[in-house]
């Protein structure tokens, strides 16, 4: 009896992941993209933009500074760059969140769209696993990276940087922090489930937000593995916590570090 509940876990484990792979290639509505660039080459990078439903100015502002439109992304493309702004569905599908996004993407044709994702604050970790997940299955590239839509860049240098790396496998490149688990209910940055952090309560060193980089077998590992990967308050933690148990290369990229100005955070890629 032992051993038929042993096996019956196991299977269920294999079938969760088997439903986690083939719900990810559904994830993305808009594979605005074919999976192989013009010269025959995989892409060197995907490129998502997170944003969220109230947050309309950040995506004009972005594409009128450092995201081409039109014509010039279908360029990019061609240069092997994938790159849209990166959001889920309302949880009341078919509202007039939804509606809006679809007006605006008809507008731009610039979205990747996780029709799977309920898009909300709090769900920012399970978005990281939709994003890397639905990319790596949809776009054959080097890199997955996601920003956020309150930064900017300067995509020209983001590119060089990329380039700098292809051909070296098991990338985590970004900023690299830790510091203090805030374990009071009620902080900002309170992670609940701080406990598991040890006494001393200090995150593990990790790629730090708004702008995380992945190799591509590092992405495939999340996308294989997502139905059993643990998520955290915060994404960029919950991001370096599946990063740990890997033979992962971390890259501390300083030109990746943000400061603050305003309410916008502005990378500087020098």
């Amino acid at each position: 009896m032992m051993f038929f509940f042993r096996d019956l876990a196991k299977r269920i484990a294999e079938i969760e992941m088997e439903l986690t792979r083939a719900r990810s290639q559904g994830y993305l509505r808009n594979k605005l993209r074919s999976n192989v660039s013009s010269s025959g080459h995989r892409f060197l990078s995907v490129i998502g933009i997170y944003t969220g439903f109230g947050n309309r100015l950040n995506r004009i502002r972005i594409r009128n500074s450092w995201l081409p439109k039109g014509d010039a992304l279908k360029k990019l493309e061609e240069k092997g760059i994938i790159v849209g702004f990166v959001i889920g569905r309302s949880a009341n599908r078919g509202d007039s969140l939804d509606r809006n996004i679809d007006d605006e993407n008809r507008q731009t044709k610039d979205f990747l769209i996780l029709e799977s994702h309920e898009e909300a604050q709090e769900e920012l970790p399970k978005k990281a696993k939709f994003f890397f997940s639905s990319a790596v299955e949809t776009w054959d590239a080097d890199f997955y990276v996601k920003i956020a839509d309150n930064i900017d860049v300067n995509l020209d240098k983001l590119v060089a940087l990329l380039e700098s790396h292809r051909g070296k496998s098991s990338s985590y490149m970004g900023c690299m922090k830790s510091g203090d688990v805030i374990s009071e209910e009620g902080q900002q940055w309170y992670e609940p489930e701080w406990w598991k952090f040890g006494d001393d309560k200090f995150y593990f060193r990790h790629v730090a937000d708004p702008l995380i980089i992945l190799s591509k077998n590092l992405a495939e590992y999340i996308n294989i593995n997502s139905a059993s990967l643990q998520t955290y308050a915060h994404e960029d933690i919950s991001v370096g916590s599946w990063m740990i148990g890997l033979d992962a290369t971390y890259i501390d990229e300083k030109r990746l570090c943000c400061s603050n100005s305003g309410q916008d955070r502005i990378c500087s890629i020098v």
